[in-house]
């Protein structure tokens, strides 16, 4: 048997697609064959001051310019892939819903999804913690995975065939210091990944979790250099790693070659977890 990522003829979801891990992902999986749809808050075309109440990232990326939504989806055209860009808030049930019905009636279905959209820009120790941003950050993070998955479930349900990757965190395993909303989120996405992967088995829906550590994304490299430098410090490898990484895992559990894999929450950490000195 040939030991090869073949995507050919799925179609993906990819949230949270217009930088850093997101854009990642959706470029491997189109480049493994897949057809792409890229959901995000932030679209070139479509960009406007409406997504500042999503948080310092998001208004970071929108002033220096670090939104490729649409301009990814024609580097995937440009691969001989379908690819369309959506703008869409994952906490808004009517137009996750609608993206879904688009990307349906213009790629005819959806196969894969990836829940990659989040917040990662709450932080304060515990009695600082902002109850609006608490809130803010369960809708995004926790609830967006829950309202993409429950809107591509029947489609994947009618085909047989369906592969659900969340995005968790080592926050979420470990805990985060100043993190108490973000780390919440991430280990809740982690009880959604099991119960999904329980109850769509008997579908043929596998469902999984990227467990990703320190990666340099451009939130990393926005973040404060001596933080990094301590996490890093204490991770096995000591280095971070590249979204290559993560979507290189992705594109694993999406293929066949991850059939017999589902419920698994997958560590792409350098070791981040590890008990280091």
């Amino acid at each position: 048997m040939a030991i090869e990522i073949d995507l050919s003829g799925r179609v993906a979801l990819v949230t949270g697609g217009s930088r850093g891990l997101g854009r990642a992902d959706a470029l491997t999986l189109a480049r493994a064959g897949a057809d792409v749809a890229i959901a995000d808050i932030l679209v070139e075309s479509e960009a406007s001051e409406e997504t500042d109440r999503w948080g310092s990232l998001a208004t970071a990326a929108r002033t220096q310019g670090l939104i490729y939504t649409e301009s990814t989806v024609a580097e995937i055209r440009e691969m001989g892939r379908r690819a369309v860009a959506l703008k869409c808030d994952v906490t808004d049930r009517g137009q996750v819903a609608a993206a879904v019905a688009r990307v349906v009636e213009e790629l005819s279905s959806v196969d894969i999804l990836v829940n990659n959209a989040a917040t990662l820009d709450h932080v304060g120790q515990f009695h600082d913690q902002s109850p609006e941003l608490w809130e803010r950050d369960l809708r995004v993070n926790l609830s967006g995975s829950f309202n993409c998955g429950q809107a591509v479930w029947p489609h994947m349900k009618e085909r047989g065939w369906g592969r659900i990757v969340n995005m968790a965190s080592v926050a979420g395993t470990l805990g985060g210091f100043g993190q108490a909303s973000y780390s919440t989120t991430k280990a809740g996405v982690l009880g959604l990944t099991r119960t999904l992967a329980m109850e769509g088995a008997r579908h043929g829906i596998t469902c999984n979790a990227i467990v990703p550590g320190v990666i340099g994304t451009e939130a990393f490299n926005m973040a404060n250099q001596a933080m990094n430098d301590r996490i890093v410090a204490r991770t096995a490898l000591k280095r971070p790693g590249d979204p290559q990484d993560i979507a290189n895992a992705i594109a694993f559990l999406c293929s066949d070659l991850a059939s017999y894999i589902t419920g698994v929450g997958l560590y792409v950490s350098g070791g981040v977890e590890l008990f280091v000195f």
